[in-house]
């Protein structure tokens, strides 16, 4: 039986597609939702095309109440039987309670070297540091951000010439291919607890 994945996401989805992509055949899971906190999320048309149902949970709509936010989206995983959730350009952090109630079943992307340059603005901190090198990280999520367990790695030469942004696009192509191994690896490891 497959495990059934949620992959959150805020944006245009690159992510979440290669992930949906590559959960075919013998791979351990199956898309079960994509669920965005923005309704114009260029990622939900493509989640859309290829048959995941979608869900969005307009973090707007509740200022700053954390807690009736994450309780729509739980109520979301929930109502499509998630097994396991990949953070795949999640632009929100979640809280302590969500997390801990997710422990050991949410994945999350990340685009530095952990535990390098938590947080945002990873490749401009890392072109500032004068690092020779780049890259991605998945891990578990845990309640402290960007802090879990990594679970699998890609490291990417910096050049001398690199801006943020050339340097992104190159990290992107890693996070690619990195973020659908590491989930099949876990599947299978997770079918086996």
């Amino acid at each position: 039986m497959s495990l059934r994945v949620a992959i959150l996401i805020s944006g245009g989805g690159s992510n979440m597609v290669t992930l949906a992509d590559s959960m075919t055949g013998d791979h351990p899971g199956r898309p079960c939702l994509v669920l965005s906190n923005r309704p114009e999320a260029g990622g939900l048309a493509k989640a859309e095309a290829r048959g995941i149902p979608t869900a969005v949970v307009d973090h707007r709509n509740y200022g700053k109440d954390r807690k009736a936010f994450e309780g729509e989206v739980q109520a979301a995983l929930e109502g499509a039987r998630a097994d396991v959730i990949c953070l795949a350009g999640f632009m929100r952090v979640l809280t302590a309670e969500f997390v801990t109630r997710w422990q050991g079943r949410m994945l999350n992307i990340h685009p530095s070297l952990l535990p390098k340059y938590k947080g945002l603005d990873t490749h401009a901190r890392a072109l500032a540091a004068g690092d020779a090198e780049g890259g991605c990280s998945v891990h578990l999520v845990t309640p402290e951000l960007d802090d879990g367990p990594v679970l699998g790695q890609t490291r990417v030469e910096i050049t001398a010439d690199d801006t943020p942004e050339s340097l992104a696009a190159r990290v992107l192509v890693a996070e690619h291919e990195l973020y659908p191994a590491v989930l099949r690896q876990f599947c299978m490891d997770f079918r086996h607890l």
